[in-house]
């Protein structure tokens, strides 16, 4: 269901923690993933934040593709609780995140 690799995922969590110093990084990785990859990395965020539950991916998936009014990585720069939302939407879906995470480092 997820088309998205969770390391890609794992690396915006990391960036993101940077808070404010991996910014520009964070942003040119999130602009050279495909328009797939953006949506599905919204969509994780949305589930992890609770605006979606599990069961509704595809629908959080389908609205990520057509609500996409500005860059997705301005968006999801400007989104509270980035890491936190990404690490939660995974773990919602059946991601070991904690695995991911030391596969990363």
């Amino acid at each position: 269901m997820i088309e998205i690799s969770p390391s890609k995922v794992v690396q915006v969590i990391f960036l993101a923690r940077e808070e404010g110093k991996a910014d520009t990084e964070l942003a040119g990785f999130i602009d050279n993933l495909n328009d797939d990859e953006k949506a599905h990395l919204t969509a994780i965020a949305w589930v992890g934040r609770g605006s979606y539950e599990p069961d509704d991916y595809v629908s959080a998936l389908n609205n990520a593709h057509t609500q996409a009014t500005v860059p997705t990585s301005v968006y999801l720069l400007g989104m509270p609780h980035l890491p936190e939302n990404l690490e939660a939407g995974l773990d919602a879906m059946g991601v070991d995140v904690a695995g991911e995470e030391e596969d990363f480092l």
